[in-house]
């Protein structure tokens, strides 16, 4: 049965925005602590962990999110580990995320001058102390402009997980496009709530940039 496109339906698109930002938090939360240590592992003096941490971030980054959300999906299942829709996108984000975040923090940590570490070094600090005290609090500064930005990046990228049935803001812009026949008022509404969630983070990180002056 064909229903009317109304209020009660933009309710429930609002109600399914909740699922989205869930899903982005979860997923940004595991693309930090892996793109933290993927960071770290590309600067420490250590040929092997350099080389390893690389060839994950070039091959998480040279395959398309899809492609990490059927092989965790439906290849997990193959081996045994049975994954719900909700655990698979969560992973699936987290470590295509991780490469991004990995990227981003790397270059904030090695745009520090090289005499910061030599003095943090002068002080007889370890690498993990420099790091806590001397490098990281200066490199956050530049980190959080683009940091933001890919926030963004991954809050519109979770409409991919509908394809695997998990119902966050697109889904059930397709169910509800499939049980009102109107899909173009369905899916403008759709838009406009991805807009109102991404339009805020987007103009805070421009501000954030100039407030920051970090080209300078």
């Amino acid at each position: 049965m064909i229903r009317e496109f109304g209020l009660i339906d933009v309710m429930y698109l609002i109600a399914a925005a909740r699922w989205t930002i869930a899903l982005t938090a979860v997923a940004f939360a595991g693309s930090a602590v892996l793109g933290l240590a993927l960071a770290i592992l590309r600067i420490l003096p250590i040929a092997p962990l350099r080389w390893l941490s690389a060839t994950y971030i070039q091959l998480v980054q040279g395959t398309p999110l899809l492609v990490w959300l059927f092989l965790i999906f439906f290849g997990l299942p193959l081996a045994g580990i049975s994954v719900n829709p909700w655990i698979a996108a969560a992973v699936a984000f987290s470590v295509y995320g991780s490469a991004f975040l990995g990227e981003i923090w790397r270059g904030a940590l090695v745009s520090i001058a090289k005499t910061q570490w030599e003095a943090g070094a002068s002080l007889g600090l370890s690498l993990g102390e420099q790091l806590r005290y001397v490098i990281i609090p200066q490199s956050i500064r530049i980190a959080i402009p683009p940091t933001v930005g890919f926030l963004v990046q991954l809050i519109k990228n979770t409409s991919l997980a509908a394809v695997i049935g998990f119902v966050e803001l697109t889904r059930e812009g397709q169910l509800t496009a499939a049980g009102t026949y109107k899909p173009f008022a369905v899916y403008i509404t759709v838009a406009c709530i991805y807009f109102a969630m991404c339009f805020p983070l987007t103009q805070w990180s421009r501000s954030l940039e100039r407030k920051l002056d970090v080209a300078r």
